[in-house]
């Protein structure tokens, strides 16, 4: 019975997966391979890295870049109900919001838009798609005087923003209603769609979507949107600090070599992406550059299946390459009559993508010598799945 049993566990594997985007190795003991490659998982030793084989060579790989079917892939529909309830449960909790309202430089930069436009949002129609407890449509309600406010919330919140509505006399003016942007339904269409959809990396949760898909039902022809347009910035930078805290530190602890950790910590630190590393302007290797720009009026919904964006740095000063810093900047297109646009930029800092809905960010870079050194020229890629 015994030797059944222990037949049967060696049955489980290997199993069968494939491949949903490129990765490239970054040691020996890491497999490489592109996106459709098939491969045999032989074991799965923690929920982050697995043991897998491809065309005879066996090594670990990410195990956020692989799927068991591949015909999944194209039909998210059994799985969105899940995704869905998930996202939209975390909203009804009161943690995410604290962290919004928390962040200041965000939170005002709407109040100021708002504050800026009060004499051109008079008489006019509001939508607040993804409204939260209701910030910005109250921020419309106390600082201008719009006939109405569309707070549009799809988690359970909306129930407690009506609460708040209510709370501060606001429930002439402001009408919240619970659903997701592709479902409601208005009286009316309005003069301003506004949403705070950003997330890190820009694209985070990719509310996007949903934002335009709000635009074309709802928002009149020549109305504005907040924010009116975005961009994706990059620069390659060192983090000195960070690398030796998590690998240098393996080195000689207590006198001690631990050196054959530091594989290991370099696939636990930094497989993926950093969030909220705040860099000084000494760990950028050279001027940043905007890889990513969208255009909220024109961009459209398939424009979202592919965004590329290209770059190029020119590194003259001397540094350790230890990867790229994100962040992103959005402007406000003014009401007024040659008024200002108001900006918000979120730093630089390191952005962490987040497991949803399949999209596939890709970084392709090249480092030379000098400028003309294309002989000695290294290339790498990066691939992650930044889901929904």
């Amino acid at each position: 019975m015994q030797a059944e049993k222990e037949e049967d566990e060696d049955d489980t594997f290997p199993e069968e997966y494939v491949a949903v985007s490129n990765f490239t190795g970054s040691g020996s003991d890491q497999l490489s391979f592109s996106s459709g490659d098939a491969l045999l998982v032989h074991a799965k030793p923690s929920p982050e890295w697995w043991w897998a084989e491809l065309q005879g060579v066996i090594g670990y790989v990410p195990a956020g870049y692989l799927r068991q079917d591949a015909a999944e892939e194209e039909d998210t529909s059994l799985e969105d109900p899940w995704q869905d309830e998930e996202y939209f449960g975390s909203y009804g909790t009161l943690r995410l919001h604290l962290e919004m309202l928390s962040d200041k430089s965000r939170t005002e930069a709407y109040r100021q838009v708002v504050l800026s436009n009060s004499a051109s949002l008079r008489n006019k129609v509001v939508m607040d798609l993804g409204c939260g407890t209701g910030i910005i449509s109250l921020f419309c309600a106390q600082l201008a005087q719009p006939s109405g406010v569309y707070a549009v919330e799809a988690s359970s919140m909306a129930e407690y923003t009506r609460q708040l509505v209510k709370q501060n006399s606001c429930e002439e003016v402001v009408t919240v209603l619970q659903g997701r942007a592709e479902e409601i339904e208005l009286p009316e269409q309005v003069d301003v769609l506004v949403s705070e959809w950003m997330g890190n990396c820009l694209l985070f949760e990719f509310m996007v979507e949903s934002v335009l898909l709000a635009r074309d039902r709802w928002l009149k022809d020549g109305g504005v949107m907040w924010p009116s347009s975005a961009a994706l910035t990059l620069v390659p930078c060192q983090a000195n600090s960070y690398y030796a805290e998590k690998m240098a530190f393996w080195e000689r602890p207590y006198g001690l070599d631990f050196t054959p950790l530091q594989p290991l910590a370099q696939q636990e630190f930094f497989a993926k992406p950093k969030f909220s590393h705040l860099i000084e302007p000494n760990d950028c290797l050279t001027v940043p550059c905007d890889v990513i720009l969208l255009d909220m009026y024109t961009l459209q919904v398939k424009d979202l299946e592919e965004i590329k964006g290209q770059f190029h740095f020119c590194v003259e000063k001397s540094g350790v390459f230890h990867g790229f810093t994100a962040w992103f900047t959005v402007h406000f297109k003014s009401l007024e009559a040659g008024g200002a646009t108001v900006e918000l930029n979120t730093g630089p800092n390191s952005e962490n993508p987040v497991w949803r809905r399949h999209m596939t960010v890709t970084l392709h870079w090249s480092i030379n010598g000098s400028t003309e050194d294309t002989d000695n020229c290294q290339v790498g890629t990066k691939s992650f799945p930044m889901w929904r």
